[in-house]
This record gives structure tokens, sequence and C-alpha cells, in this order.
């Protein structure tokens, strides 16, 4: 068996590969480059689930970041049970050609519960007094402690949220060194997402000083990962998930099917909380996609209605045609709607911000009934933002709840999205590797890299 390293660079295209990226791209020429087909939706655990089983939703049951849990009857995004994740993992297949083949998991997503060796993902700790807390879980328990003593915690609050920046991605790299050294895996996994963030606030212009600054740092980091891996004996494979394009409207889809009678608010001390178990009909927004759960059938022509009537909804899919999608599983919606090129769902389902709930201004991935790119920013309102993170911050020492409500309500604010398969192809994601018979001259597709990762390793 020959050691791999397969590592996702989030939301890079082959359009990023030039001057900004001058050691990726030495890497493409050494070896080779193609641009990776996609699927519906291009978001983060739908694609990475394919990479992982070779299947597409209909097979692994992703059908999002996030859906409607019918049981519960509650909204869940971000889960880590790799046991949601139906399908054999690639792992698995390894273990059955060799039972020596190992794996390590830094920081894919649905990285609990799982068969890999070796592993890492978020994992704050949250307080009984509201605080939390940066950490991770690691498997083994003991890979915590180690990865901790040399690196210090992981910084958490610069993964996801209006303070990150390069930190986190650095932390996971040279957590996968460590990992590659000391463990030894057959196939490591890692994931790389600092050009997540200000692509989607910005966009993917390269004139802009953010995103060339980003540019430059994710191509030093992963540069420097792809350089270590192949100093200690293994080939490296370099993908993306999506690319991110531009957008210019938010399309408020709960709004709408609000406006119609459709979605029932639950009023708590003055805020409105969305009732998915009363509402006829509401959707989980994410990114470019939304499913549509409709609790009643024969609402659904006018649900169907109200969505083709939206501005910036390309499509809207039922049962007759979500095959076409690989949709056709049970933890889709009765309806998928699939925003155009320039727009993007918000999750907003309230009319009035006064009566916003209190987790909407602030970072909460976990309640929020959708995806929130808006959780990028820092309220442009709050005159002194790091003043006021200051006082909330004093005040949690001391010992008092107080809510970190420094994000706005502004979806205008979000200029680069992803969920809908790009247009063009320089635009979406790609694959590269130093071994370029693995990928020179071959058409290839997500659903492709599970299959080639096994090649890399016994072929």
């Amino acid at each position: 068996m020959k050691p791999v390293l397969a590592m996702i660079v989030v939301g890079l295209t082959p359009r990023h590969l030039g001057t900004l990226t001058p050691r990726l791209s030495a890497l493409a020429r050494e070896g080779a480059m193609s641009a990776l087909r996609t699927l519906t939706p291009a978001v983060t655990c739908s694609v990475q689930a394919t990479f992982m089983t070779g299947l597409t939703p209909r097979g692994h049951g992703i059908v999002a970041n996030g859906w409607l849990f019918r049981d519960l009857m509650e909204v869940m995004l971000w889960r880590q049970s790799n046991r949601l994740v139906e399908g054999e993992k690639v792992w698995e297949a390894g273990k059955r050609r060799d039972p020596a083949f190992t794996c390590a998991n830094m920081f894919w997503w649905y990285n609990m519960a799982s068969s890999h060796d070796f592993g890492a993902t978020p994992r704050p700790i949250y307080k009984a007094d509201g605080r939390k807390l940066p950490d991770c879980y690691t498997v083994p328990d003991s890979l915590r402690n180690r990865l901790t003593e040399r690196l210090g915690p992981f910084p958490l609050f610069q993964f996801w949220g209006p303070a990150t920046t390069i930190a986190s991605t650095r932390w996971i790299a040279e957590a996968t060194k460590v990992v590659m050294v000391e463990n030894n895996p057959t196939l490591t996994l890692a994931y790389l997402p600092h050009l997540d963030y200000d692509l989607q606030r910005y966009g993917p212009d390269e004139t802009h000083a953010a995103v060339r600054k980003s540019l430059a740092e994710i191509d030093d980091v992963a540069g420097d990962l792809a350089d270590a891996a192949r100093a200690g004996g293994r080939s490296v494979v370099i993908l993306s998930e999506y690319g991110i394009t531009n957008v210019d409207r938010p399309i408020h889809i709960n709004r709408a099917l609000r406006d119609a009678g459709l979605i029932a608010v639950r009023e708590e001390d003055g805020a409105e909380l969305l009732d998915p178990m009363a509402s006829k009909a509401f959707a989980v927004a994410d990114h470019q996609i939304a499913h549509i759960y409709v609790s009643d059938p024969n609402t659904l022509p006018k649900v169907r209605e109200v969505l083709q009537g939206l501005p910036g909804v390309e499509r809207v899919y039922g049962a007759a045609d979500k095959s076409s999608l690989d949709l056709d599983h049970p933890r889709s919606g009765e309806l998928v709607a699939i925003a155009d090129a320039r727009s993007w769902f918000t999750y907003y389902y309230w009319n009035d911000d006064r009566r916003a709930p209190d987790f909407a201004r602030t970072v909460e991935i976990h309640r929020k009934p959708g995806y929130d790119p808006v959780e990028l920013f820092l309220d442009p309102a709050i005159s002194s933002p790091k003043l006021a993170i200051g006082k909330r911050l004093a005040m949690r020492k001391l010992g008092f709840r107080t809510l970190m409500d420094v994000i706005p309500l502004d979806a205008a604010l979000v200029r680069g999205s992803h969920g809908r398969v790009t247009d063009d192809a320089h635009d979406g994601p790609l694959i590269i590797s130093d071994r370029a018979d693995l990928v020179d001259g071959r058409k290839l597709a997500a659903t492709d890299v599970k299959s080639l990762l096994l090649d890399a390793v016994f072929k």
C-alpha cells in the first residue's frame, strides 16, 4: 500500500490557479489538474459524503448540510455522527482490501461515531452558564491532549464567525502533520476551510485585497502540508467540494411562505420561533438550495406556486423529478428549490427584525433552522465592535449570562454563495494530484473520488 494525503481546499477553483497560488499551481503543473463535476447540492456535507462513499445523496442520504428530522420534527444542521451517512466509506473499503489499511480523518465532516482509526473535529465545551469554550473531539481521546499540548487549543472562534482567520486552517494542517508522522495512516483526510470565509463575504473577486490575501494564505498552508506529506513518502490529492460565485440577491423563501399563510410561528417572550410541527410548509435554506417540507399534500400546488413566483428561484423540483438530482431520498423535502446563479436562500422567517429570535444576532449554527452566512459579519451598526465584544466577554467571565449579539440581519452583505452547479467549470471545484496517472485525461466527478483514492493507495 502507498500512503496518501487527500486534502480539501474549500472553494478552490481552476480559475484561482495562477500568480496568487504559486505552490498549488506548481503542484498542478508537476502532476495534473482537472475540473471536478460536482453534484446538487454542492455543499459541504453532501459532497464530502459523496467523496467518502462514491454515492450521490440518493444513496448516502446527506441531502444538505441539514434537514428536517421527521421523527423529531426538528431541523438540525451540522450533525457529526458518521452513522447518518449511508453506504460503505472509503476507509472501510480499504480495510476490506487489506486489514492493515488505516485512515485518519482530520476535520472532514461526520467525524464522530465513525469507523476510521484516527480523527479530529471541532467540539466546543458548552458550560452551564452559557459559555462556549474552544475544544475538539478526537479518536483516540488521547490525541486531543497530544495536539493541544503541541499546538494549543483548537482556535474555534477563528474557524467560523466574524473573527475567522488562517489560524484555524493552519492548526488543522499542523495537527495533520503530527498524525501523519506519529500514527502513519495509510490514508489521511484533511480539511482546509480558509477560502470559504472571504469568498462568501466578498465573492470570488481577485481584485479585492481580502480575497487576494486569503488565496496567498491558503496557498502557503496547503503547499506546506503537501510538501510535508511528500517528504514522508505520501502522494497528494487536492480536492474542492464546490466553487463560490458572485451573488447579489437573497431570497427570503420562508417569509414568502409565511405571507401565504403556510408557516406557523410560536411567540416566546416577544420573539418569534419557527414551529415546524404546526407549519403547513416551510423551507430549510442552505446556500443556493432549499428543501421545502409540506405537511399536507393538498397544499403542494399552492406551495409550488408561491416558490415559482419568487424572483431568483430557478427551478422547483417535486416527487416526479427530484430523481434527476439524485435527491429522491426520504430526508429531502417534498419540494426542492434551486436558486439562480446570482441568488441564494436565507432562513429568515420573521417580517419584523424586532421580533427576530435572540439567536438570530449570534453565531448559533445549531439553533438556526437554516444556514446563515451573515454570521461571517460583524453588525456595521455597532460603532465600536471590539469594545462591544470585549464588554460581553468581560461580563461572561464575571459569571453573567450574556448574548454575543453582534451579528447583523442584513442578508445583502453576502456576496458569494454555492450549492447550485456552476455554469462554467472554471468556477467549479477541481482535483489536483502529484500523480498525473490518477487525473490526467480523465473526466472526473465527485462520485469518482472514493475509487480514485483507493487506486492511489493500491495501484
